[in-house]
């Protein structure tokens, strides 16, 4: 039974260490969020994020539903404006694991021994997405999110995939600590 439950943990562990989502949030201490009720994109800020058209219209139809399941009615005179911008990153790990085994102290031609080299490179590309949320009346930034996963090319998942950063960055909104 020990062997079971230790096993159970492990897995847990894991599972829940390969979270594919890392997400941070900072916001405006002084800034009433109990106010905000409405929202609407901000075209200036959105226009200017260098990704393609496509996976805009992925992202900002995720927000749409996010914001939407917070209570938040899309308007033409909102409270507050969203806006988004990303970066990119390629990650490059090399493994290398050196396995030699032989005969003796130092080398000698007429002994045995053997050497296996398992290196491989992985490359991952990385994507970060901020998501504003600034004070339509005063125009100033009250809530930043940010989140950073690993991206796919696979176009049947993309959407899932920017859902699922959407919603793990808005679910740091609002902010409880306050």
């Amino acid at each position: 039974m020990k062997f079971f439950s230790l096993l159970s943990l492990v897995l847990i562990i894991s599972l829940s260490s390969c979270s594919s989502v890392r997400v941070a949030s900072d916001y405006d201490q002084k800034a009433n969020f109990d106010g905000y009720k409405s929202y609407a994109f901000y075209k200036p800020g959105i226009d200017q994020a260098e990704i393609s058209d496509l996976d805009k219209k992925r992202i900002l139809r995720a927000i749409e539903a996010d914001m939407t399941a917070k209570g938040f009615i899309k308007s033409n005179n909102p409270d507050v404006l969203v806006s988004i911008f990303t970066k990119t990153k390629e990650n490059v790990n090399i493994y290398q694991n050196n396995f030699a085994f032989g005969y003796g102290w130092g080398w000698n031609p007429w002994f045995w021994g053997g050497n296996f080299n398992n290196n491989s490179v992985s490359r991952v590309t990385e994507g970060t997405l901020y998501i504003d949320l600034i004070d339509a009346t005063k125009k100033e930034l009250i809530w930043q999110g940010m989140g950073t996963s690993a991206l796919t090319m696979d176009v049947d998942r993309k959407q899932e995939k920017m859902n699922e950063i959407v919603t793990a960055i808005l679910e740091k909104y609002p902010p409880q600590d306050r």
